[in-house]
């Protein structure tokens, strides 16, 4: 509550009810071709799905490339920074701000060492966990009490070589398996916002 007055000046019962039918999904990611179908960005490649099966596209807009499309009467905003994953803070803001949307309808989707591949975990808060997009958002937004959906990627480096890994491409039992487990993260987006976060954590987390 103290973030969405901060943001727009303004209260949560005093937004307009179409404000809180929008929701906004951000895939974190580098930009650039030599970062395409990296485990690091997952989030950017959960939003190319998703934008492929709702026949919208992105376009460029500041602080990244947005695609929007509506679903059960709610407005979703995939965004994909601009601004290389270390600062996505800055582009997670200037979107919040500038469409009005209240925290409590942002969902970030990231990669996640601790998990095995393909494995899901949504939560309503938290720390970081070491992840660098994840820690400037909240230093940008100075708080953790937003939802992230992680996107299991596995840790099977080997000592010092977790940047090569991250930034590594998908090996090929991986992209076998990638196109049933997109499939259900743009399952679980919808759920975010028309199930509610509860309903989704309840149906998905574990699967």
């Amino acid at each position: 509550m103290r973030l969405i007055k901060l943001l727009f000046g303004i209260k949560k019962k005093e937004l307009p009810e179409n404000l809180m039918k929008k929701f906004l999904i951000v895939g974190l990611g580098n930009i650039g071709e030599k970062y395409t179908d990296t485990r690091h960005n997952i989030g950017f490649k959960i939003l190319d799905e998703l934008a492929s099966k709702e026949a919208v596209t992105f376009e460029s807009g500041k602080l990244g490339s947005l695609a929007k499309f509506r679903f059960k009467g709610r407005t979703f905003i995939l965004l994909k920074p601009s601004t290389f994953m270390n600062l996505s803070g800055k582009s997670v803001k200037y979107w919040l701000t500038k469409e009005k949307i209240p925290l409590e309808n942002l969902l970030i989707i990231c990669d996640d060492l601790n998990l095995p591949f393909g494995s899901i975990r949504i939560k309503a808060k938290g720390s970081d966990g070491g992840h660098n997009g994840l820690k400037d958002i909240n230093n940008t937004l100075q708080t953790q009490q937003y939802a992230r959906f992680r996107f299991g990627v596995g840790s099977e480096f080997s000592k010092g070589r977790q940047v090569d890994y991250v930034l590594g491409k998908w090996n090929e039992d991986e992209n076998k398996l990638l196109p049933e487990r997109l499939k259900q993260s743009c399952e679980i987006i919808k759920s975010f916002g028309t199930a509610g976060l509860n309903n989704t954590m309840n149906t998905y987390n574990g699967k």
